[in-house]
């Protein structure tokens, strides 16, 4: 595992890039409609994000054939966008954005409600949401990437859901996943714990909480892309990409 510090110049190029994932992820507010398809969001992210100078990351990445991940309600991550599947009021999408700009990454998704959704769907959301909050908070110079994932983890556990198992946050810069695997449960991956490595300034780090409403198992479509739960049950994610300063975090894929 390889940690890369990065260097002031660095850190612009990445601001940039993160900024760019953020203009893309403000417009799925309102692009995000009942009746709108999830290719036609991927359209609109790709032309957004090619018309701000950058290219998008997840495009042809291990083959992967779209610019955006649109995973709809029990999709957790890596939804493949369809010209078939149109969002429907009631439904929770998770779109997760990914950008190269001058040869840097930046990484972030939300999950937005279409339409009107019940009380403990809005819930899970909001609990993923604090989540990565929780971890951001936790993450400066000198502490340690266990006190990040137990900060996460804590705020899930203690709204009585679980994360999905299998799947985690990232270190990012020039290639899209760099050291350290950033898991969002101390007991993942099953049977080892990540090194507990001193978080350092100019260390930058793709957290995302990966939320489900029932069991944490993971189960991967025909496509060989696209992770549901195994059980049916709902999930949200969340992620942003941020850089350790001298004191708090910097949001580099923000507004």
């Amino acid at each position: 595992m390889t940690v890369v510090i990065k260097s002031d110049r660095e850190l612009e190029l990445m601001r940039q890039a993160g900024r760019i994932v953020a203009q893309v992820l403000e417009q799925m507010h309102e692009w995000a409609r009942p009746g709108v398809t999830t290719a036609e969001l991927d359209e609109a992210a790709e032309a957004l994000i090619r018309q701000c100078g950058a290219t998008p990351s997840f495009k042809g990445y291990h083959g992967f054939p779209a610019s955006i991940c649109a995973s709809i309600n029990e999709e957790v991550v890596h939804g493949i966008p369809s010209k078939k599947r149109a969002l429907r009021a009631g439904d929770i999408i998770s779109i997760d954005v990914g950008t190269i700009y001058q040869g840097y990454q930046g990484d972030a998704a939300i999950t937005l409600a279409v339409g009107q959704i019940p009380p403990e769907t809005q819930r899970l959301m909001d609990a993923t949401q604090a989540a990565l909050e929780s971890g951001i908070a936790a993450a400066r110079d000198g502490q340690r990437l266990w006190d990040v994932i137990r900060a996460i983890e804590s705020t899930v556990r203690t709204a009585g859901y679980d994360v999905l198992h299998g799947y985690q946050g990232h270190g990012i810069g020039r290639q899209m996943h760099e050291g350290p695997d950033i898991p969002n449960s101390l007991a993942e991956p099953a049977g080892r714990r990540v090194p507990n490595v001193v978080l350092r300034k100019g260390m930058t780090l793709a957290l995302e909480p990966m939320v489900v409403a029932g069991s944490g198992v993971p189960r991967v479509l025909d496509d060989m892309w696209t992770v549901v739960t195994a059980d049916g049950s709902l999930a949200a994610h969340f992620e942003h990409t941020i850089a350790i300063t001298n004191g708090a975090p910097e949001i580099l894929t923000k507004l």
